[in-house]
Order: C-alpha cells, then sequence, then structure tokens
C-alpha cells in the first residue's frame, strides 16, 4: 500500500515534449507544465481510489488492478485500458479512443517520491511528486 496518501508535483522531464506528441497545443503544453497536480492515492487490495486535482481539474477515478476502463486526460483524449502490478510497479497500458495508439504509464514509490512514467510514439515523459 506504498502508493497511499497524497502526492504533489514537484517536478517533471520532458513532459512538454510528451505533451506536444501527444498533440497537446502549445498554450495547453504550457498551462500543463505547470498546473500544480496533486494525486490523492487510496488502494484497498485490488482497488484504488485516485482524485487528480490541478489548475484545470478535479477528477475522481476508481479502477480494478486487471479491468478495462475509460478515462480523460485534462485535454480531453480519450482513452481505455488497465492497471496492474508488477512488482512493485503500476503498469498502465492504454489506447487512445481516437487514433487507436498505445500509451504506457508506470507509478512508482522510489524513496519518498512517486515517480509516473509515460511513453507515447517513443518518447518518455517523467512526472515526480512528493508526499503533501
Amino acid at each position: 500500500m506504498a502508493f497511499n496518501g497524497t502526492w504533489k508535483i514537484d517536478r517533471s522531464e520532458n513532459y512538454e515534449k510528451f505533451m506536444e506528441v501527444m498533440g497537446v497545443n502549445v498554450m495547453k503544453r504550457k498551462l500543463g507544465a505547470h498546473d500544480n497536480l496533486k494525486i490523492t492515492i487510496q488502494q484497498d487490495g485490488n482497488k484504488f481510489a485516485v482524485k487528480e486535482s490541478s489548475n484545470f481539474r478535479n477528477i475522481d477515478i476508481e479502477f480494478t488492478l486487471g479491468v478495462n476502463f475509460d478515462y480523460s486526460l485534462a485535454d480531453g483524449t480519450e482513452l481505455t485500458g488497465s492497471w496492474n502490478m508488477e512488482g512493485n510497479k503500476l503498469v498502465g497500458t492504454f489506447t487512445r479512443k481516437d487514433n487507436g495508439k498505445a500509451l504506457t504509464a508506470h507509478r512508482e514509490v522510489v524513496g519518498d517520491e512517486l515517480v509516473q512514467t509515460y511513453v507515447y510514439e517513443g518518447v518518455e515523459a517523467k512526472r515526480i511528486f512528493r508526499r503533501g
């Protein structure tokens, strides 16, 4: 249950380039780079409840490991996919509904940080959070 808690964005690596490859327009990329994202994760066995709050939106997501669900990114991109545990890592495999391309995401607690890694079209970005 290492994921449990509230995590606040600390820094990002290659996030603007990732958003560009995802097709996010320049204005939304600039805003997205400074979204003050906060994630609250509550794990109960295979079930997760995640609250995302940022300057742009607040959203509640519930999912069960291995079960597909639909999700919208902050820019409106629609995805479908699932999260699974691989060791101590949450691994998400998603497909964009608009073009069928794959987006993968990993969440892992490293020391006192939550590291989220995204990969789309060969471009990798990281968002690093600290307990808030």
